[in-house]
This record gives C-alpha cells, structure tokens and sequence, in this order.
C-alpha cells in the first residue's frame, strides 16, 4: 500500500492536469459511467463530517473528511481526512492520501475548470472572497485557467488576505499577477472580471444590487449546506441560467435551494457542467454577459484527481509503501 502525503501529492502532478482531470470526473458523470452513493453529511454541534465513496471502472475510493470550525483558532486545519483508494478486483486498501491537500487541489481546479468555461476569454482580473485556504487555491487555479494580470482579495479578516497574498507570491513567484488587498466587498467588484467566493458565510456575501453585478462571471465554491448563502437575489435578475455539478446541489447548497424554495429560480434554469463539456456548442460569454458556477464538489472528482496522482506517484517513485 502507497501512503501519499501532501509533498508528493504536489511532486506528482500540475494545476493543468488537475483541472483536465475534473473536467473528465463532469464528462463521465454525465455519461453516468459510474455509481456514487448520496453523501452522508453527519453534523455533531458546529462540526460536519462528511463521507464520500465512490466507484469507477479503473477503482473505487472513499473520502473521509472533518469539518471544525474552531480549529484554525486553536492552530489546526479547518478540514482535515484520509482519502482511500481501492482495488477494484478485490477490495484491498491500495493508496491512502491526504484528504484535507486533496479537497483543496479538486476544489480549486473545479474553480478553475469553471473560469475555463463560462469566463471571457481575455478576462485578465479575478476577485476572491474568503482569503482562507480554499481561496488560495482558488486564485492559483484562476492564475491557472486565465492570464490574470491582477488578484484582489477580500476578507473580513484582513490578516487572512494579508497571508494569503503572501503565500501566493511565494508560489506563483516571478510570474505572480499583481495582487491587491481590497477594504471592500464594493472595491474588489469594481476591479474584478471574475468573482470568486470562498466563505462558510450564512448570509450573502455580495450587495444586492444588479448594476454591481452585472457583466461577471461569478463562482461560487462555498455554501455547502442549505442554511449557508453566498450570492444575493439580484444575481437572478442577470441570468437566465446557473451551471453546478449535480442534482443533489439543489437540495445541499443554500445558493440553489433557497431561490429554488422563494420562486427565484426555476429548476429548469439549472444546467450542469458535464452535458456542457460534452456537448458540441459551448460558446465563451461575450461582454456585458453575466454567468455563475455554482460548484459543490462530489467523490467523483476525490476519485479521478486521487487516481491520477496515485498513477504519477507510482511511475516517479513518490510516497511510502507500507505492508499490512
């Protein structure tokens, strides 16, 4: 058995190849190649764990994660887990990686395979709200998807943004874009093509006001449970569609089910990623268009990227073997 920890897991592969690898996970969920229990999602207080196994042709996985929202105060990671990967002809524990670096490459690239998609092309700025760890990993994949010249970041702790840009300057290194800390919600709108947020925040993060909004491409990659929102009401008055990941997003996240329940959006307004990515006519947004990614994730992604990385480790040696 190969035991990966974060350092090989960012040996093995690049942001590219991550999010090609997503965009694969939204093609062979749409071809339904695949069989993927509902998620568990079993919360104790504030704290959320959350299991998630998965099955494909080449193997089968499990993701394993804990979520506390106390932790980064005591000095420790907000998410935390083990992702397991299974021989598909007997059972056996093949690979075990780090759940909490893995969440973090398959969301960011999820963002990022998102701004590939239903961005400008030439969209050269990117707004991101919540400076945590998803939101770093948010600005390297959009550095990644898109040549953005100037990252401005928001956080209602100015100490998050403040290490955040530091820890992007250090690994986009000479070719860093510009990155700006930003007073106001109001201040990263004005300057940002691309809008990404990345809160646990209950309530909208964003002003409802359309004319701020208008002309954005808008990915949301928190609100993972109904109570939580991240968009205001207004973003419907400038869509006549959203794209997400799956049905289920439309019973878990609040950005979906709320407006669904108030009358806001109708369910046949909901797209979803992988008809797009296999369809023949994807045609980019043009200027003045609004669009929204609202993503989720799924095992489906933990099970593609980690298979990925537990092939590259393998060729170039990477991990620990262990025997049992």
């Amino acid at each position: 058995m190969l035991i990966l920890n974060e350092n090989d897991m960012k040996q093995a592969v690049n942001y590219h190849q991550v999010m090609d690898k997503v965009e694969d996970a939204y093609r062979i969920f749409h071809s339904g190649n695949f069989y993927m229990p509902r998620r568990p999602v079993i919360t104790h207080g504030e704290n959320t764990l959350l299991y998630m196994p998965c099955f494909m042709a080449e193997g089968f996985g499990t993701k394993f994660l804990t979520l506390f929202p106390e932790n980064p105060g005591r000095g420790y990671p907000y998410i935390d887990g083990l992702m397991l990967l299974n021989d598909p002809e007997n059972g056996k524990t093949k690979a075990i990686l780090d759940a909490r670096y893995l969440t973090a490459l398959r969301t960011g690239a999820a963002g990022g395979v998102g701004i590939r998609n239903f961005s400008r092309a030439d969209c050269q700025s990117a707004g991101i709200i919540g400076a945590g760890q998803q939101g770093y990993y948010q600005a390297i994949y959009a550095a990644a998807a898109r040549n953005i010249k100037d990252i401005y970041l928001f956080d209602k702790e100015p100490k998050n943004s403040e290490a955040c840009a530091k820890r992007l300057v250090q690994e986009l290194g000479e070719d860093a874009p510009s990155i700006k800390i930003c007073s106001t919600v109001g201040e990263l709108l004005e300057n940002s093509e691309i809008v990404i947020t990345a809160t646990p925040a209950t309530s909208p993060v964003l002003p409802d006001d359309p004319d701020s909004l208008r002309g954005k491409c808008f990915i949301a990659i928190g609100s993972y449970k109904q109570e939580m929102r991240e968009l205001p009401d207004a973003i419907w008055d400038l869509l006549d569609r959203v794209y997400t990941e799956l049905p289920f997003a439309l019973e878990e996240c609040g950005d979906l089910s709320q407006p669904l329940r108030d009358g806001l959006l109708q369910e046949e307004q909901v797209k979803y990623i992988g008809a797009w990515l296999s369809g023949e006519y994807r045609p980019l947004p043009l200027p003045g268009h609004t669009t929204y990614f609202k993503s989720v994730g799924m095992g489906l992604l933990d099970l593609n990227v980690a298979q990925l990385i537990y092939e590259k480790a393998l060729k170039m040696g990477l991990g620990q073997k262990v025997a049992f």
